[in-house]
């Protein structure tokens, strides 16, 4: 039963944006601190920003603090990661998942590609 479908991604030139969106069950939703999380070749998949269950808390990953921003649409059940002064090494797929504590099974992920 897939419960986590990510979207957005593209392929951009250094310095461009991306919207990438989750949407989730709403019991996921409610209950689960989520995060977005991404793999690039070759490299372990790293977490990159979670957001708590209220929406007060947020974290991010130093390579991409001050660029990403995480947020929940309460209305939607999604979850989504804002990416502006995108560099090459943002380059991976992108995944969302439960974040502290036990993984979900992962979606198929959506792929960010930037250019120099």
């Amino acid at each position: 039963q897939v419960q986590l479908v990510e979207s957005g991604g593209g392929s951009v030139q250094a310095g461009g944006s991306l919207r990438l969106s989750c949407a989730t069950s709403r019991n996921i939703f409610r209950l689960r601190t989520l995060g977005w999380y991404r793999q690039a070749p070759g490299k372990q998949r790293e977490l990159v920003a979670f957001i708590s269950v209220g929406g007060d808390t947020t974290n991010y990953a130093d390579s991409v603090k001050g660029r990403f921003t995480i947020s929940r649409d309460n209305a939607k059940n999604t979850v989504s990661l804002q990416m502006n002064s995108l560099k090459p090494e943002d380059t991976a797929v992108y995944y969302c998942n439960a974040a502290g504590g036990s993984v979900l099974q992962w979606g198929q992920g959506t792929q960010v590609t930037v250019s120099s």
